[in-house]
């Protein structure tokens, strides 16, 4: 599938399907692509709001499919991946074919479909980049998660319920928590709420060791009163970009703030990532999203799977090249 060029809305979306011979090089593998995920990130670069989005491009950062060209012994293994640069500066997932780096291929755990490898990307890898920026919970620590219920909020739960922390969770709606996780998970709703005050007395006035703000402003001010003694804040979305700051409360604090942006992140630096988190697959410990047959789109639709991103679907939407 290629984008020629960038659309005003994803309603003007123009991606059109070519036929085109694709070569590896010595340091890649080639690979049979069985099943790609449609990521809000895949929708924001193809309607300008990435800049260095190049064009025209295939679009698609995540994965899963087999190695059919490359060294002897990698042939016909079933992997997966993800990355920062696919879909964006270089050719990307939505296609039958994909050339991408032998260190950034992850094997795929056993007991997943294509469907679900696929789906692992972005979320798991922002989830846990930022809980090994901020350093990774403890058994007791305490992670609150702002928008518990997003794809990379449920990610966070099940990787900080995996290494033994107390997790809450943050909602905007009342409605329980929709993931897996190793524990149990108080869910606060901020509608009702007061988000930090809940937060101390569910923590006997502690607060949270680390705070996982999916949202960004929104939740800033609430996430930041939320915070233990030298709490961590992980920030990783803003809708805008300036939100009041007290820095007295800050260092006082002694916070930290830690920023995660994957699109940094190379094919081979997200392969790293998805290896760290790829025996909590195998174990049981973590579990992927359900794939439900209604967001699972052929290559020839791809508009529709995006438009339905865009439409902010709950599902996890996938392409399954013919």
């Amino acid at each position: 599938m290629r984008l020629l060029a960038k659309a005003g809305d994803p309603a003007s979306l123009a991606p059109r399907v070519e036929r085109r011979r694709l070569s590896r090089a010595a340091n890649e593998l080639l690979i049979e692509v069985k099943a790609a995920a449609v990521n809000p990130s895949d929708v924001k670069a193809a309607t300008g709001l990435m800049a260095y989005a190049v064009f025209p491009r295939t679009p698609g950062r995540d994965y899963a499919g087999f190695v059919i060209d490359g060294p002897a012994d990698w042939i016909g293994r079933e992997v997966f991946g993800s990355s920062g640069d696919l879909g964006i500066r270089r050719d990307g997932t939505h296609a039958t074919h994909l050339a991408v780096e032998t260190e950034a291929v992850v094997a795929k755990p056993r007991n997943l479909s294509w469907e679900e490898a696929a789906a692992i990307g972005v979320p798991f890898v922002t989830a846990m980049e930022g809980l090994r920026r901020a350093g990774m919970p403890k058994p007791g620590d305490i992670v609150l998660v702002m928008g518990v219920n997003g794809k990379v909020g449920q990610a966070a739960v099940q990787i900080a319920s995996w290494h033994g922390a107390r997790v809450i969770g943050v909602v905007r709606k009342s409605e329980p928590y929709q993931g897996h996780a190793n524990g149990r998970v108080d869910v606060i709703d901020a509608s009702v709420t007061d988000v930090a005050a809940r937060v101390r007395e569910l923590t006997d006035g502690q607060g949270a060791d680390i705070v996982f703000n999916t949202v960004g402003d929104p939740y800033f001010q609430a996430a930041h009163q939320s915070l233990a003694l030298r709490g961590r804040q992980i920030l990783i979305a803003a809708i805008d970009r300036i939100v009041p700051f007290n820095i007295l409360e800050f260092y006082r604090g002694q916070h930290t703030y830690v920023g995660v942006d994957t699109l940094g992140l190379s094919s081979v630096a997200t392969g790293a990532v998805l290896r760290e988190i790829g025996s909590g697959f195998a174990s049981g410990h973590l579990k992927p999203f359900p794939i439900l047959p209604r967001a699972i789109y052929p290559l020839e639709q791809a508009k529709a799977a995006f438009l339905a991103v865009a439409g902010s679907s709950r599902d996890r939407v996938i392409l399954r090249p013919a």
